[in-house]
């Protein structure tokens, strides 16, 4: 009996002291979670960038009629980029060379003096482009006052310029596209002195259009590849990561390039240029990938990428080539954290200018020389897919098939 009273005493003061003890002594203990793992850094990934590059934006004569609506009494260039417009979207960057100038004044003109409707401009920005080089031999078409009048209306469309400038502008520029700021610097050739004065096109330059222009001579070529090396290092200093470099230079209608020309290209890319475009031979030139000596770099070249449009063709000139071009394609990878392309590739995209009689006038069109080609509906209205095919063959042996982007 005694054994059940001392056990009966001992479950009671158990009981008393469960109750009496602070509260924190017979709590249960709250299970807590274990630590998350320490978080390990994602590797740095480089940034993807894509730059599209055409040539010679040309408007002769009979282009300005053929974009005339005679029942508003506006001009429209909008047609002739319809193909090759979702190209030129797809790229982060796109660049081509305005070869006329947005004079004015209600009178167009086509070769030898150019003067195009200032709704060329919108046509530009519409189908995708972001820069247009203003560094050529017809810039100054027009006088200072039409080149200055020029960058003022591709400007306002939206379109930056580079190659000529206004008064107190550097003579580059540097853009910030993707979060990389891109150089971009651009220089045309000058023709023999006239009297110890420069001259384009053999017409004198005007004392006070010579510092808004930038130029090079053959004949003082040293000095003025200097120019060129101040430039570059000039967009470097304002935070250029990558430097793109156009030049307006080579011999008319000849498929390949002269020594100056890659004499040249291989100073640029020593001096620090990334990618060097070029134009003004009117016919598409080769490209090549130069490795600059001591650092090993890969600096894409096109020599000429042709005329992107003009009136210049077979009919015109009994020269095929002129109505054949190419979209330079560079595609490369930046990495932010060391400054440095990690990888660039180069290829084209083979172009050719449609023209035919629609309604009474000529029409224009760029084609695109894609898996698209033989249904295009400016091709099956003209009839012209045998010169069209024409083209990407002549394109394809000039270049090399490894260089051709999209071709069938």
């Amino acid at each position: 009996m005694k054994k059940y009273f001392f056990i009966l005493a001992a479950l009671i003061i158990a009981v008393g002291l469960w109750i009496i003890l602070p509260p924190f002594l017979h709590e249960e203990k709250e299970e807590v979670a274990p630590p998350p793992p320490p978080t390990v850094a994602e590797p740095e990934k480089p940034v993807s960038f894509h730059i599209l590059a055409g040539g010679d934006v040309m408007v002769h004569k009979s282009q300005i009629n053929a974009q005339y609506d005679s029942a508003t009494g506006t001009y429209n260039f909008d047609n002739n980029f319809e193909y090759i417009k979702k190209y030129i979207e797809e790229a982060d960057l796109a660049l081509c060379n305005l070869e006329t100038t947005f004079a004015g004044g209600g009178r167009y003109t086509g070769y030898p003096v150019f003067n195009t409707p200032d709704s060329l401009a919108d046509a530009l920005k519409k189908a995708g482009f972001d820069v247009v080089f203003t560094a050529n031999n017809h810039i100054m078409d027009m006088g200072i006052d039409g080149m200055k009048r020029t960058l003022r209306v591709a400007r306002e469309a939206g379109l930056a310029t580079v190659g000529t400038h206004l008064e107190g502008e550097k003579n580059y520029i540097v853009l910030d596209v993707k979060g990389i700021k891109v150089g971009i610097v651009a220089y045309l050739y000058e023709t023999p002195e006239y009297e110890a004065i420069p001259t384009i096109n053999s017409v004198p330059i005007p004392e006070e259009a010579r510092p808004l222009l930038n130029t090079f001579n053959y004949s003082t070529l040293e000095e003025d590849l200097e120019k060129v090396r101040q430039s570059i290092e000039g967009a470097r200093a304002d935070g250029a990561e990558i430097v793109i470099c156009y030049y307006h230079w080579g011999e008319e209608y000849q498929r390949s390039p002269n020594e100056y020309q890659q004499r040249m290209a291989m100073d640029t890319a020593a001096f620090g240029a990334d990618i060097i475009f070029a134009s003004h031979p009117h016919v598409v030139q080769g490209v090549e990938m130069l490795t600059v000596e001591g650092t090993g770099r890969k600096v894409p070249v096109f020599y000429s990428l042709g005329n992107l449009i003009s009136n210049q063709r077979a009919e015109t000139l009994n020269n095929r080539y002129t109505e054949q071009e190419i979209l330079a394609d560079v595609r490369l990878e930046y990495m932010k954290s060391t400054k440095e392309i990690v990888s660039i590739e180069m290829s084209a995209i083979p172009l050719w200018v449609e023209r035919y009689k629609k309604g009474g006038k000529y029409v224009y069109y760029i084609i695109p020389l894609d898996h698209t080609m033989r249904e295009n509906p400016a091709l099956l209205e003209s009839g012209h897919l045998p010169r069209a095919e024409q083209a990407l063959e002549d394109l394809t042996k000039l270049l090399g098939q490894e260089y051709i982007r999209n071709a069938e």
